[in-house]
């Protein structure tokens, strides 16, 4: 680049005539001041185009002393190749005449047989002695191998991002999409050459707030918690999708935030599904469990009832006697009191069912299991079964919907009086307690009775698994459900009376 640097454009053929009285700087000088250079330059005839001279750099690049060089073809060192023939090389060397310096690509070969991509660069230059076109060039080697493996690497990912479910976007602090991946415009159902809009234009309306806010908070450190969001893809198809979000400085013409989002709307369908069957497990556990209590409630119910009336028809047959008011009305307080007794009954019960909405909410497990505590003693005392309740000595506060965990007692607490019920032993006692350990809030419900086998142990809570002779294991498999649904866990061991000790833990719950 020596005469472009120099300001000098080459005279065309029709010029030269005219300035044969300039004076051009010699062939010697010229050398030197090539020789101090440290990029390769040739030298060749403007005329022929042989090789008249090479600069150190040009002959310790190709391995060739000058003496060497002047002598060799194209082809003597040149890749035979269909790119580098000598008639491009030579047809760049003329245009430089006519237009000034030409770049090409070229490919030399050196001494020992090593191909050197070049970036090859032909100069008029008009010297003292004779016309030359000075040849600059320059090892594109390494540039060249990276380009391909840059292209191969883009090829790949472009046939990798193909077939993926998750989108890549740009989105500037102006909210517009600068970038779209195609993969991210299958997902949005954007046309290959339809324009991007804003990122809220896909959002649900209920959901723009939150995104705003995800995409105000994101960093450069790392990316966002992810969110899921309600889209309606261009089409007017309604889906799911999982946002997480990171600030980039891409360059001074994309920055903004990196959004990956995918279509997460099968794993939501599968959610709702696995919420809807939860729901009627639920469900049918609940009315299931209602039963047993209906049976045992029944049972204590007709007592009191059976008692007022006959304190009622006592009562009666005393009033048609002389001076038998005071014992009637003996017998009318009595049948009060046990009205009274069959109200708190049924009271119990409505206050029990009346607190089946899903609602979430801080209790005490401690509270939690005396809620339940009267229907399993009612339960027990029918059998012939002992019931021990042993509370925690401090508040077990937990988030939980309140009557599902009560549901979860009485499902362990009504599964080991049946367990009791069957072993016709002496001493038969259930007994409940509540307890800390670590983090967490427990609930026991250990019996002495016979156990389980240990096959069995490992899976009662699986489903399709009971410690009960012909059950189904379906109340046990509900445990688990509502249980895990808590974020808690639930497991089963052998009590140390030998009998079966199932337990279950919830986390403790810091904020009310």
């Amino acid at each position: 680049m020596v005469w472009c640097k120099l300001g000098h454009k080459a005279p065309s053929r029709n010029m030269r005539n005219g300035l044969l009285s300039m004076t051009y700087p010699s062939e010697a000088d010229f050398r030197v001041l090539l020789d101090a250079l440290t990029q390769c330059v040739l030298l060749h005839d403007a005329e022929t185009k042989a090789i008249v001279w090479a600069n150190r750099a040009a002959c310790v690049a190709l391995g060739f002393s000058l003496d060497d060089l002047l002598p060799l073809k194209a082809h003597d060192m040149t890749r035979n190749d269909a790119r580098y023939r000598r008639e491009i090389a030579v047809s760049a060397m003329d245009r430089s005449v006519e237009h000034g310096p030409q770049a090409y690509e070229w490919c030399y070969r050196s001494r020992t047989g090593t191909d050197m991509l070049s970036e090859a660069i032909a100069t008029y230059v008009p010297l003292s002695e004779r016309a030359v076109v000075m040849v600059q060039f320059r090892d594109i080697s390494e540039e060249e191998a990276m380009r391909q493996k840059l292209r191969s690497y883009e090829t790949r990912l472009r046939e990798y991002m193909q077939d993926l479910g998750e989108g890549v976007a740009v989105i500037t602090t102006r909210g517009k999409v600068a970038y779209l991946s195609e993969s991210g415009r299958r997902v949005l159902g954007v046309a290959p050459d339809a324009p991007l809009g804003a990122a809220l234009d896909y959002c649900a309306r209920e959901d723009l707030d939150r995104l705003v806010a995800q995409l105000r908070g994101a960093t450069r450190n790392r990316s966002t918690p992810a969110q899921r969001y309600r889209i309606t893809r261009r089409d007017g198809a309604g889906r799911w999708l999982r946002i997480t979000c990171r600030r980039v400085e891409i360059d001074d013409a994309l920055n903004g935030v990196l959004v990956h989002f995918r279509d997460i709307s099968e794993e939501v369908e599968l959610e709702d599904a696995r919420r809807t069957e939860a729901r009627m497990l639920e469900y049918a556990g609940r009315y299931n469990a209602m039963g047993e209590m209906a049976t045992a409630i029944a049972h204590e119910l007709s007592q009191p009832l059976a008692a007022v009336r006959n304190f009622i028809e006592g009562a009666i047959q005393r009033l048609s006697q002389p001076d038998a008011i005071e014992s009637a009305i003996w017998g009318l307080r009595a049948a009060d009191r046990q009205a009274e007794h069959a109200a708190h009954i049924i009271r119990s019960v409505r206050e029990f069912v009346g607190k089946r909405e899903p609602v979430e909410t801080q209790a005490d497990l401690r509270d939690v299991l005396a809620d339940v505590a009267y229907f399993i003693q009612l339960r027990a005392r029918d059998e012939g079964v002992s019931v021990n309740i042993e509370q925690w000595s401090a508040p077990l506060p937990v988030r939980c919907e309140r009557v599902l965990i009560g549901q979860v007692i009485l499902n362990l607490a009504f599964n080991a009086v049946d367990a009791l019920t069957e072993a016709k032993q002496a001493g038969r006692t259930v007994t409940l307690a509540t307890s800390r350990s670590d983090d967490a809030a427990e609930l026991h419900v250990t019996d002495n009775g016979p156990g389980v086998p240990d096959d069995v142990l490992d899976r009662l809570f699986d489903g399709f698994s009971s410690s009960k002779a012909g059950g189904n294991g379906i109340g046990l498999s509900l445990c688990k459900n509502i249980v895990s649904r808590h974020d808690g866990r639930i497991w089963a061991q052998r009590a140390a009376t030998g009998g079966l000790d199932c337990r279950f833990a919830l986390p403790l719950s810091t904020h009310p």
